[in-house]
C-alpha cells in the first residue's frame, strides 16, 4: 500500500526564510526518482533547484509558478510504494472521523530504508521521513469524514457563492479555505476579510489571484469614494469628447528575491556603517602596455588572456596585505574590530536577475591568471543564474568596475558586513602631463570607500596611493612577486 509524503521547502542556508517558485520541473501523476529536482525556486542568493529526498508518484503541488513560499510550506506531496498516479488520494476516515483529529500516518520501519535519500540541503535531512500531516475540512452535511487537501493547480475551479453573513465560509461554518501563508499575509496587509471571498481554486480555496482582484475592487471603490467626498455625487452620463482621461495607476514593484536582498543589505550598509569616500586620478597606461604584452606573449611565456579586472584584483590583494585594516569587520555586539586573515575578493556582477557580487576565495594566494580564471568561472555562472549562495557570501574586500557602465566615478555602497570597496571608472584617454609635457594618456579614476571605524583617512589614502602607483607603474608590483 503507497504512503503519501509530504515534501516542504528546505531551508536553503545562508538565513533564507523564503523563495519564490520559478518552475516545476515534473507534474502531478509523474514518477520521480530520490534526489530528483523538482522544482527551481529563486531566492534572495541564487537559482536553485530542489531535489525530493523520496521516490514515488507526485500527488499534489503547492503553489503556482511565480508564487513565494515561506521555508517549511508544503511544495509537493509523494506517493511512496505506488506504480502509477493515485486516481484520487483520500485519507484513511476511521481515525478522522472517530476523534474528529488529523490522522497521521507513521512510516514503517521497512519503508524508511526505500523512502529517504540520506542527501540533505541545508537544513533538512532525508533519513527519517516526518508523519503526514493532514489538513481537516469543515464537515459537510451528511459527512463525518474529512476529505484530502486538494492540490492547488490540476482542477478546473468550482464556482462557489459569497456568503451573507460575516460568520460563514463559502456558505458553511468552519476555518477560512487557505493553503498558502502568504495569501492570509497579503489580505492581512490590505485588510481583505477572507470570509467574504468565494475562491477560485478546487474546493473553493482561495488562492493569491482571488485576494488581488479583492484589493483592486477595493482600490477602485476607495477612488470612486474620494471622487465623490470632493465633488458631490457624481451622476454616470456618456463621456464627452472633451472629458479628460483618468490618471494612470502607479506601478507597485515588489521588493523581493534579488532586488529585495540587495535593498535590505545596502539599507543595513547605509544605516550601519559611517563610511567616507576617496578618490585619485591614474594614468593606466603603462599598465595596458603591460597586459598586451602578457597576452600578446607565445610559447613558454604565454598563456590564458588577462584581464584589466583581473590586474586590478591582484593590484587590490597586494595593497590588502600593506594595509590589513582594510580587510576586516566590526563585530559591533563586542564592540571590536576583526582583521581576517585571508583575502576573499567579492567583484561587482551586473546580471539579468540583478546586481550580485561573487566571491574569488582566497585571492590573496593566487595570481593574476588565476584570478582571471576565477573571475571568468564565476561571471559565467551568474549571467547563467546558477551560482550557489555559498560562492555569493564571506568576502572580505569589494572591486567595483563601473567603468563596464561608461562612467567615471562614483561613490559606492560597502558591501556590509565588509570595512572598504574599490571602485574603478572607466580608461579613457585624456590629456595629462607625463615627463613635464602634455600627451594624451589612457586615464582611470579610481575611488575607495570605506568604514571610517577600521581605519582614519591616513590608511585609507596610502591604500589608494599605493593601487594607483601601481597602475601607473606596474613594475612596483614585482616588490611582491
Amino acid at each position: 500500500m503507497a504512503q503519501v509524503l509530504e515534501f516542504k521547502l528546505p531551508d536553503l542556508g545562508e538565513g533564507l526564510t523564503e523563495a519564490e517558485i520559478v518552475r516545476w520541473l515534473v507534474e502531478v501523476g509523474d514518477v520521480v526518482a530520490i534526489d530528483q529536482p523538482v522544482v527551481e525556486v529563486e531566492t534572495a542568493k541564487a537559482m536553485v533547484e530542489v531535489p525530493c529526498p523520496y521516490g514515488g508518484v507526485v500527488t499534489a503541488r503547492f503553489g503556482e509558478e511565480g508564487s513565494e513560499l515561506p521555508v517549511g510550506a508544503p511544495l509537493l506531496t509523494v506517493a511512496v510504494g505506488a506504480t502509477e498516479a493515485p486516481a484520487s488520494p483520500a485519507p484513511s476516515t476511521s481515525s478522522a472521523s472517530s476523534a474528529g483529529t488529523p490522522a497521521a500516518e507513521e512510516p514503517s520501519a521497512g519503508s524508511e530504508s526505500g523512502s529517504g535519500s540520506g542527501n540533505v540541503l541545508v537544513g533538512y535531512g532525508t533519513g527519517a521521513p516526518a508523519a503526514r500531516r493532514r489538513r481537516i475540512r469543515p464537515e459537510r452535511a451528511g459527512t463525518s469524514a474529512a476529505p484530502a487537501p486538494a492540490p492547488v493547480v490540476e482542477h478546473e475551479p468550482v464556482p462557489v457563492a459569497v456568503p451573507a453573513a460575516a460568520g460563514e465560509v463559502n456558505g458553511r461554518q468552519g476555518p477560512v479555505a487557505v493553503v498558502s501563508p502568504l495569501v492570509r499575509r497579503l489580505a492581512r496587509q490590505h485588510e481583505i476579510d477572507l470570509r467574504r471571498l468565494a475562491g477560485s481554486g478546487p474546493d473553493g480555496l482561495i488562492l493569491r489571484a482571488d485576494v488581488d482582484s479583492a484589493i483592486r475592487r477595493a482600490e477602485e471603490a476607495a477612488r470612486a469614494q474620494t471622487r465623490t467626498t470632493a465633488d458631490g455625487p457624481v451622476l454616470a452620463e456618456a463621456p464627452t469628447a472633451g472629458a479628460a482621461a483618468p490618471a494612470a495607476a502607479a506601478e507597485r514593484i515588489p521588493l523581493r528575491g534579488v532586488r529585495g536582498a540587495v535593498a535590505d543589505k545596502l539599507s543595513r550598509s547605509r544605516s550601519e556603517i559611517p563610511d567616507a569616500t576617496c578618490w585619485v586620478d591614474a594614468d593606466a597606461t603603462e599598465l595596458m602596455a603591460a597586459r598586451a604584452a602578457m597576452n600578446a606573449a607565445s610559447g613558454p611565456s604565454g598563456g590564458p588572456k588577462v584581464s584589466v579586472l583581473a590586474l586590478l584584483a591582484r593590484i587590490c590583494t597586494a595593497a590588502l596585505a600593506r594595509y590589513p585594516e582594510l580587510n576586516s569587520t566590526v563585530d559591533t555586539a563586542a564592540r571590536e574590530i576583526v582583521r581576517l586573515p585571508g583575502v576573499h575578493l567579492g567583484f561587482a556582477a551586473q546580471t539579468e536577475r540583478g546586481l550580485v557580487v561573487p566571491v574569488v576565495r582566497d585571492a590573496h594566494t593566487r595570481n593574476a591568471e588565476s584570478i582571471g580564471a576565477e573571475i571568468a568561472r564565476l561571471t559565467e555562472l551568474a549571467r547563467t543564474g546558477k551560482l550557489s549562495p555559498a560562492q555569493l557570501t564571506g568576502g572580505t574586500f569589494t572591486l567595483n568596475n563601473y567603468g563596464v557602465f561608461g562612467v567615471d566615478g562614483s561613490t559606492p555602497i560597502i558591501n556590509h558586513p565588509e570595512a572598504a570597496m574599490l571602485g574603478v571608472g572607466r580608461i579613457m584617454p585624456k590629456p595629462w602631463v607625463h615627463n613635464g609635457e602634455l600627451a594624451v594618456r589612457q586615464v582611470v579614476q579610481l575611488s575607495l570607500t570605506f568604514d571610517h571605524r577600521v581605519c582614519d583617512g591616513g590608511t585609507a589614502g596610502g591604500f589608494l596611493r599605493y593601487v594607483a602607483d601601481c597602475v601607473e607603474q606596474p613594475a612596483v608590483l614585482l616588490r611582491t612577486l
